[in-house]
């Protein structure tokens, strides 16, 4: 696809303060995978709720001084992409990440950060520009003036974008996979079905049970109605009097697994952080590699044909199909690794 370039400045710097960081690790032999994690603490001016001193965790795998990418994912992931030596249990986007995959630490410096707000300490609007401005802070403090690539997934994807828009000078190609540069309507309907759940629980445990209940909820968006066929048709369990369909073990083991380590306030401001997202796409002036799936219903493939054809010439857009919805970024490692190799395999034309 070719489409026309849209002109408009970007904000290219990061109005925060870093004050305080820990000590760097002292750089790593080139070609070996390195892992280093630290905190970063600054005042950042968040958009809807004035400066606040927040800190921002993060992770970094591979050799200081190879092509860095940063890589984001849901509002669940975290700093820990994937294993490694130094930390050796398994990351979010574990089947990505290794010698001769898609992400190579070998070859590439992978970034992380835990999310701003995900502590829970912050019960304040957040919206992905202070995600990306936090980022940028982060990458100022590990002295990354520009990266090779930013990969996001879901959340990050609109962080990236908002990055690319924000930040535009400090990244050469942005990756994004089912995110776009808005929230649907009807997406955040469901999402604010999920936050009312939550606000139904008043004490500590009370709050955890709601939240396995909203879990439960986004887990039916995630996926698809297709899938939960092929899984859960099967006659329902009697014991007792009491009835059991075959996708509620399912259901209930994943929605106590997040409450049991997931906060409730930071489920509700990163939550509510993705309906406040919005980006006007002509502000957007680095190469963007989008992709989408057919089948997911919190991020309509419409939608991201949409923002191809307002982003600039160099936008690429992968129309992927897919049982699992918009978990394929997770559960379609093939797919999604093909299209990581495509681009950074590629030659980038960098933002002056």
């Amino acid at each position: 696809m070719t489409f026309a370039p849209l002109p408009s400045p970007a904000v290219d710097s990061f109005a925060g303060d870093v004050f305080a960081l820990p000590p760097i690790a002292l750089p790593s032999p080139r070609h070996t995978a390195w892992a280093e994690r630290g905190e970063c603490w600054f005042t950042l001016p968040l958009r809807h709720a004035g400066s606040r001193a927040v800190r921002i965790a993060y992770e970094c795998h591979g050799p200081v001084d190879a092509p860095a990418i940063v890589v984001l994912g849901g509002i669940s992931a975290n700093r820990h992409i994937a294993a490694s030596q130094r930390y050796p249990e398994a990351g979010w986007w574990q089947d990505q990440v290794g010698n001769e995959r898609a992400l190579d630490p070998r070859k590439f410096r992978l970034i992380g950060i835990d999310w701003l707000g995900a502590d829970g300490t912050l019960d304040a609007p957040i919206d992905t520009a202070d995600q990306a401005d936090a980022l940028a802070a982060v990458l100022d403090a590990l002295a990354v003036r520009r990266l090779h690539v930013l990969i996001g997934a879901s959340y990050g994807a609109m962080v990236g974008l908002q990055f690319a828009a924000r930040h535009g000078a400090r990244v050469n190609r942005v990756v994004a996979i089912s995110g776009a540069h808005r929230a649907h309507p009807f997406a955040t309907a469901w999402r604010c079905v999920q936050r009312a759940i939550v606000g139904l629980g008043e004490t500590g445990s009370q709050r955890k049970a709601a939240l396995a209940i909203a879990r439960q909820l986004a887990l039916l968006s995630y996926r698809t109605p297709e899938e939960f066929a092929q899984r859960f048709d099967a006659p329902a369990a009697h014991s007792d009097g009491a009835v059991e369909f075959a996708s509620q073990p399912y259901l209930h083991a994943r929605g106590d697994d997040f409450a049991g380590r997931f906060n409730p306030t930071a489920f509700l401001r990163l939550s509510e952080s993705i309906d406040l997202h919005q980006i006007d796409p002509a502000g957007i002036r680095v190469p963007v590699t989008l992709v989408g799936v057919n089948e997911d219903r919190l991020v309509p493939i419409a939608d991201l044909y949409a923002l191809a054809e307002a982003l600039p010439e160099r936008t690429k857009l992968h129309a992927l199909r897919s049982i699992f919805g918009h978990d394929a970024f997770l559960k379609e490692s093939d797919a999604i690794a093909a299209i990581l190799r495509d681009v950074l395999a590629g030659e980038f034309e960098v933002a002056a």
